[in-house]
């Protein structure tokens, strides 16, 4: 896949230079081999940036596993999963003016964070750039690149594609805007938790760019629970458009909520915790923009458009 990035010449960034600049917050829980495989390899980057660890309380010895083989990145032991929240503790100790995450099944590739910094110096309205991911060892390029690639939006100015939207394990950010959107909503906990971070980067006026020169490695761990995270993307789908987006977007994304955790078998449970909520997304109500409201209306003709052919 190619780039839509428009071709810049940059000068070089010194290695030591990169360091400096960026960091990356690596999100971890009770995959133990995993973390070591992707901390051995971010550790080898030449970038060499500083490294920080945040274990969501997990309970099969990768705190111990991670202090011992790597004593030299920074570890950072939750003692309760907080989910994707856990990423907000390990920003809070980044000194760099940049951040990159990045999951326990996902490292960068070796210069794709030097090229970060590069990119982020030369345009100061981005916020957040997306990287393209190459999937197992045949390193295709994952579906939701893919339609980011083929983003409509106008992307003037910008060096890449504009987007609505972007993939937390596989983003770089500017620090100060990460900290002053608050991070992710420890409530959404985990699955689609990007979407309420997103909609207030827009909202901010900083662009959310795809960088196909950006290159993530990921190697999906199989330790995974389809059905949960089925339902807490559905769940977390409607909290989300309770909080940000028109009301008529916010009852049809209920709608699919409801279908999907009745579909689970999971329906008294899960619809009792979708709407209890309701109060308490109602009360952190911001609605986006008529801006960012006609980009999110673009993109999705654009999917439903792409996925006819």
């Amino acid at each position: 896949m190619k780039s839509d990035a428009p071709n810049i010449d940059f000068e070089p960034v010194p290695e030591t230079a990169a360091r400096a600049r960026i960091s990356v917050v690596v999100l971890t829980y009770n995959r133990c081999a995993q973390v070591l495989e992707t901390l051995s390899r971010l550790c080898a980057l030449p970038e060499q940036p500083r490294v920080v660890v945040v274990d969501n309380g997990s309970t099969d010895g990768t705190p111990q596993q991670i202090a011992e083989c790597f004593p030299y990145v920074t570890l950072i032991i939750a003692h309760t999963n907080l989910g994707a929240a856990g990423r907000n503790v390990g920003v809070s100790s980044v000194t760099t003016e940049y951040v990159a995450f990045c999951d326990d099944d996902t490292w960068w590739h070796a210069g794709s964070l030097q090229r970060a910094v590069q990119l982020l110096d030369s345009a100061p309205r981005v916020g957040v750039l997306n990287a393209r991911i190459l999937v197992n060892e045949a390193g295709e390029a994952d579906d939701t690149c893919q339609f980011m690639a083929r983003s409509p939006l106008d992307a003037a100015g910008l060096p890449g594609p504009s987007l609505i939207g972007y993939m937390a394990g596989a983003c770089v950010f500017r620090t100060l805007l990460y900290r002053q959107i608050g991070g992710y909503e420890p409530r959404l906990f985990i699955g689609g938790e990007e979407e309420l971070v997103a909609l207030d980067v827009l909202a901010s006026g900083f662009a959310i760019v795809y960088a196909d020169e950006l290159v993530l490695h990921h190697h999906p761990s199989p330790i995974r629970d389809s059905s949960l995270r089925r339902r807490m993307l559905a769940r977390n789908a409607a909290w989300v458009a309770w909080m940000r987006l028109p009301w008529r977007e916010a009852w049809n994304t209920t709608r699919v909520a409801i279908k999907i955790i009745r579909r689970e078998g999971t329906f008294p449970r899960d619809a009792f915790s979708l709407f209890a909520a309701l109060p308490w997304a109602l009360a952190r109500r911001r609605a986006i923009p008529d801006d960012v409201a006609r980009m999110r209306r673009a993109v999705h003709l654009a999917e439903r458009t792409y996925t006819r052919y």
